[in-house]
């Protein structure tokens, strides 16, 4: 058995979180995302993409191109994780599994008609004949049902399947391409694994990355179909290869699952501000009951029913999250600025020096000169 606390404190200290300023170059990146297992991707740039705030919470300032270079060379890869998310090349031939799952129906349930077909060849022809392209290279208008036009359509159900890969990225903008000119020959040749090979993989490669999940967490990392439940025979099956095992917590929630070896305590030390798509933050059930934290995003509520403001960061402090501060970037300005703060319930020590100490990290590590409270 092992007690909550030391258990939130390994569960914090496997995120690597940095605790001083750093530089890191494209191998850091890379070796990030492999670690990580999967990175998620969000639009909202209101202090920097949520990528870009998950690595450099990590590994420090680095070069957005580099992370197009990586994409470009094959180094890494995009596509339906956790949501959609950065992956290391090295699990693309566990992700085919799920390609072919998404081959007739994308990932948000959209089914992909016939009548696209003919979009889809014209879309892959250009391809062949001009190399990346983002989808405003191609005509056509937004529909109000899918809020895209038929070659944005096409791109994303081809993406789905597998049939057309990410090559970088132009801002925000996805450069579609053939993936036989993006991906490494050996992954697109692999076989593709069975169901059961597929979500034996994923959950291993989710428990290595997180340090510790129950079941339920596996299948919300993941985004598994059928919860707890049908994580358990994968689990089952690892836990008898002795890759896995399960561990009792003295807090009387369900087991967690951990590497097999894993020993299960920390020194988590960084004061950090985590992008509210960390990796860290995706089961809320887990950090409900490791931390006390009750997770909200609520950029996408109405302004009056905001209780923390828009774009909110959890604060992590060693292995505690004590706060949440309402953040934006003003790009013009390089400032980062601090609009409002609100400590948790129940957190008595002051908070002023390792907020302060977190967001100039996170300003410098983003391209900003400084910070204002």
């Amino acid at each position: 058995m092992v007690s909550a606390a030391a258990l939130r404190r390994f569960v914090v200290a496997r995120q690597a979180f940095s605790s001083r300023f750093r530089r890191a170059g494209v191998d850091d990146v890379a070796a990030a995302i492999r670690r990580l297992q999967a990175v998620q991707l969000d639009s909202i740039a209101t202090v920097d993409r949520a990528h870009r705030l998950t690595l450099s919470t990590r590994i420090g300032a680095y070069e957005e191109r580099g992370l197009s270079r990586l994409l470009r060379e094959g180094r890494v890869f995009e596509y339906w994780a956790h949501e959609a998310c950065l992956l290391p090349i090295e699990d693309y031939p566990l992700y085919k599994r799920r390609m072919l799952e998404l081959r007739d129906r994308h990932w948000w349930g959209r089914e992909r008609p016939a009548e696209l077909r003919s979009v889809e060849r014209e879309v892959l022809a250009r391809l062949e004949a001009e190399g990346p392209l983002p989808a405003r290279a191609f005509e056509g208008r937004s529909e109000p049902m899918w809020g895209w036009k038929p070659a944005k359509r096409a791109l994303e159900h081809l993406l789905a399947a597998g049939e057309v890969a990410i090559a970088g990225r132009q801002g925000f903008q996805r450069l579609y391409a053939l993936p036989e000119r993006v991906i490494p020959k050996q992954c697109l040749e692999s076989p593709t694994p069975s169901s059961d090979e597929f979500h034996r993989g994923l959950a291993l490669r989710a428990v290595r990355a997180r340090g510790a999940l129950t079941e339920a967490g596996i299948a919300e990392h993941c985004r598994f179909r059928g919860g707890a439940r049908a994580v358990r025979p994968h689990v089952d099956e690892l836990v008898r290869d002795g890759v896995l095992r399960r561990v009792e917590v003295d807090d009387g929630g369900a087991p967690v699952v951990v590497e097999a070896a894993a020993e299960l305590d920390g020194a988590p030390t960084a004061a950090v501000l985590l992008s509210p798509f960390d990796n860290l933050l995706w089961d809320r059930a887990f950090v409900r009951r490791l931390f006390g934290f009750e997770h909200v995003i609520e950029v996408y509520k109405r302004e009056r029913e905001r209780v923390y403001g828009y774009y909110v960061l959890p604060l992590l402090v060693a292995d505690r999250l004590v706060g949440r501060a309402d953040v934006k970037a003003d790009r013009a300005q390089g400032v980062l600025q601090v609009k409002r703060f609100t400590a948790e319930p129940g957190v008595r020590r002051r908070l002023d020096v390792p907020l302060e100490r977190a967001a100039v990290r996170l300003a410098r590590s983003i391209g900003l000169a400084s910070v204002e409270r």
